[in-house]
């Protein structure tokens, strides 16, 4: 049996290519290029696409006796990723870049790669399970490690790439990662992790809108929920919905962001006792179920709305093929819109969709 290994030359791929090895007689280590550091401004502090990664990677795969390979997907990351990053908080919203890169790159065109070099299989570093069910339906599960566990960013995959990929390090904690790495004497058995978002590793999105656009976008008006002028936002690329730090306007108590007008170019502001900075329900488009053809009638569930959130009992609907209606058992602040909204059922992932 043969597989492609995605290697970001980071800790956690290069011991997934290692235990690969132990498993397939036909092992392959492929490094997806999406970006220059160079040509985002990026330090050489932040190794993820950077020459010291995609070497580290070789050196693991020469290590491991194995060929090692680049592909350059550059411009489909931009096509993909970063274009639609940017259209998403252009439009008020908030999007999560980690799911897409997934989605179309390497679960899309990493498996077509793979297909076209007759590959069976291919794995990558995430922590999470792939498990399959006496059906033969195949399912997502939360990694042993519930700290790295980032099934929440796996949620599109379908049944076809479910059964054709592999994640070794799900039933591994993080610290076992690092120990195992430092008896294989890797280079990078110590190096920090990567950023969740690897193109903004600074975390400033505002600012890696405009010089990546070109453009400067005006500020306008913070309001209440009356429309009465609170003050100057700077721009509303530079907010998500239900922040409150950063706002700079000064309130008897907490204000957080309920509502992004891309039209009007402002932002509505509320306490944190005001209900229109929650909602009950909320939906969600371009869904995916793994567990299901279709989902049962008032499906009760978990419900992620943030990577980092704990998950909300709600009740879900299914409105269409690719739409759900989520209820609350509780009201909850204010969802981005652009986020991923993603069902659990115990440790298993039912699914999810994109928040609209």
């Amino acid at each position: 049996m043969s597989i492609l290994i995605a290697m970001s030359g980071g800790v956690d791929s290069s011991v997934s290519a290692f235990l690969m090895t132990r498993k397939y007689k036909i092992c392959k280590g492929a490094t997806m290029l999406l970006f220059l550091n160079e040509s985002l401004g990026i330090s050489s502090k932040y190794p993820c696409c950077s020459r010291e990664n995609i070497i580290d990677a070789k050196k693991i795969c020469e290590n491991l006796g194995i060929e090692h390979e680049i592909l350059n997907f550059m411009q489909d990351f931009e096509e993909l990723v970063i274009k639609k990053f940017v259209n998403v908080y252009e439009n008020g919203g908030t999007p999560n870049p980690c799911i897409d890169c997934n989605k179309f790159l390497k679960f899309g065109l990493m498996l077509k790669h793979a297909d076209e070099n007759n590959f069976e299989k291919i794995a990558t570093g995430h922590y999470a399970k792939i498990q399959k069910d006496s059906s033969g339906r195949f399912l997502l599960f939360k990694a042993e490690d519930l700290s790295r566990d980032q099934s929440y960013v796996l949620y599109m995959m379908t049944q076809e790439q479910l059964a054709r990929t592999e994640f070794p390090l799900g039933s591994m904690k993080k610290s076992e990662v690092r120990e195992l790495a430092a008896e294989l004497n890797f280079v990078n058995a110590r190096k920090h992790d990567s950023q969740d978002i690897c193109f903004i590793p600074d975390g400033d999105y505002g600012n890696f809108i405009e010089s990546f656009t070109g453009k400067k976008y005006p500020p306008g008006n913070f309001v209440d929920s009356s429309g009465k002028i609170l003050g100057v936002h700077k721009g509303i690329i530079h907010y998500t919905a239900g922040q409150r730090r950063g706002l700079g306007v000064a309130a008897k108590s907490r204000l957080y962001v309920s509502k992004i007008d891309n039209k009007s170019n402002s932002i509505t502001l509320s306490f944190e006792d005001e209900a229109n900075l929650y909602c009950r329900n909320l939906k969600v488009k371009e869904a995916n179920l793994i567990a299901f053809d279709k989902l049962p009638e008032n499906f009760h569930a978990k419900v992620k709305l943030r990577y980092r959130q704990k998950e909300i009992p709600a009740v879900i609907n299914q409105t269409g093929e690719k739409e759900f209606l989520i209820e609350f058992s509780e009201p909850q602040k204010t969802p981005a819109k652009g986020q991923a909204a993603v069902i659990y059922d115990g440790d298993a992932v039912v699914g999810g969709g994109t928040i609209f």
